[in-house]
Protein backbone atom coordinates (compact mmCIF):
# COMPACT_ATOMS: atom_id res chain seq x y z
CA UNK A 1 0.00 0.00 0.00
CA UNK A 2 1.20 3.25 -0.71
CA UNK A 3 1.28 5.73 1.81
CA UNK A 4 2.13 9.60 2.78
CA UNK A 5 4.00 10.87 5.83
CA UNK A 6 3.16 14.29 6.57
CA UNK A 7 4.31 16.25 9.58
CA UNK A 8 2.23 19.10 11.93
CA UNK A 9 4.09 21.42 14.24
CA UNK A 10 4.28 20.52 17.91
CA UNK A 11 1.98 23.09 19.30
CA UNK A 12 -0.76 22.01 17.37
CA UNK A 13 -3.66 21.96 19.85
CA UNK A 14 -5.44 18.64 20.57
CA UNK A 15 -8.47 19.98 18.68
CA UNK A 16 -6.03 20.63 15.61
CA UNK A 17 -4.87 17.26 16.00
CA UNK A 18 -8.68 15.90 16.28
CA UNK A 19 -9.20 17.84 12.51
CA UNK A 20 -6.32 16.10 10.63
CA UNK A 21 -7.24 12.68 12.08
CA UNK A 22 -11.12 12.94 10.49
CA UNK A 23 -11.58 10.11 6.99
CA UNK A 24 -12.66 13.58 5.22
CA UNK A 25 -9.31 15.32 6.18
CA UNK A 26 -7.14 12.62 5.14
CA UNK A 27 -9.58 11.89 2.11
CA UNK A 28 -8.78 15.59 1.48
CA UNK A 29 -5.27 15.45 1.79
CA UNK A 30 -4.85 12.44 -0.84
CA UNK A 31 -7.53 14.07 -3.46
CA UNK A 32 -5.81 17.63 -3.50
CA UNK A 33 -1.92 16.87 -3.44
CA UNK A 34 -1.69 13.45 -5.08
CA UNK A 35 1.29 14.65 -6.59
CA UNK A 36 2.72 15.81 -3.34
CA UNK A 37 6.84 15.23 -2.95
CA UNK A 38 8.73 15.64 -0.13
CA UNK A 39 9.57 18.68 1.40
CA UNK A 40 6.49 20.17 -0.11
CA UNK A 41 4.53 22.67 2.62
CA UNK A 42 0.70 23.07 2.51
CA UNK A 43 -1.22 25.92 4.61
CA UNK A 44 -4.11 23.71 5.22
CA UNK A 45 -7.56 24.96 6.77
CA UNK A 46 -8.76 22.87 9.67
CA UNK A 47 -12.63 23.29 10.64
CA UNK A 48 -13.61 25.27 13.71
CA UNK A 49 -16.93 24.34 13.77
CA UNK A 50 -19.92 26.87 13.02
CA UNK A 51 -18.09 29.87 14.60
CA UNK A 52 -15.29 31.59 14.84
CA UNK A 53 -11.84 32.46 12.32
CA UNK A 54 -10.31 30.10 10.63
CA UNK A 55 -7.35 27.54 11.59
CA UNK A 56 -4.57 27.28 9.15
CA UNK A 57 -2.03 24.88 9.69
CA UNK A 58 1.45 23.89 8.10
CA UNK A 59 1.61 20.43 6.60
CA UNK A 60 5.35 19.09 5.72
CA UNK A 61 5.52 16.14 3.45
CA UNK A 62 7.90 14.12 4.99
CA UNK A 63 8.02 11.07 2.91
CA UNK A 64 5.94 9.56 -0.10
CA UNK A 65 5.87 6.14 -0.83
CA UNK A 66 4.05 4.84 -3.88
CA UNK A 67 1.54 6.28 -6.11
CA UNK A 68 -1.36 8.20 -3.99
CA UNK A 69 -4.89 7.46 -4.48
CA UNK A 70 -7.89 7.28 -2.19
CA UNK A 71 -6.67 3.72 -0.84
CA UNK A 72 -3.17 5.23 0.20
CA UNK A 73 -2.67 5.46 4.20
CA UNK A 74 -1.66 8.73 5.53
CA UNK A 75 0.48 8.44 8.54
CA UNK A 76 0.93 11.29 10.54
CA UNK A 77 4.27 12.91 12.76
CA UNK A 78 4.84 15.54 15.09
CA UNK A 79 7.69 18.04 14.31
CA UNK A 80 9.21 21.17 15.94
CA UNK A 81 6.39 24.43 17.51
CA UNK A 82 6.21 26.87 15.31
CA UNK A 83 4.04 29.08 17.11
CA UNK A 84 0.58 28.21 15.68
CA UNK A 85 -2.27 28.51 17.83
CA UNK A 86 -5.52 26.69 17.53
CA UNK A 87 -8.25 24.66 18.87
CA UNK A 88 -11.60 26.23 20.23
CA UNK A 89 -9.69 29.59 21.49
CA UNK A 90 -9.94 30.63 17.87
CA UNK A 91 -13.63 30.70 18.01
CA UNK A 92 -13.55 32.76 21.47
CA UNK A 93 -12.75 36.68 21.57
CA UNK A 94 -9.57 35.50 22.35
CA UNK A 95 -8.69 34.16 19.31
CA UNK A 96 -5.03 35.41 17.90
CA UNK A 97 -5.09 38.19 15.63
Amino acid sequence: MSRLVVSYPADLSLWGRQQLDTRHFRAWLLRAHADATEGDVYEEFLDVGCCGSSLTVPLRVEAVDGPLSLESEVIYEEREACGIEGGWRVQSQAAPE
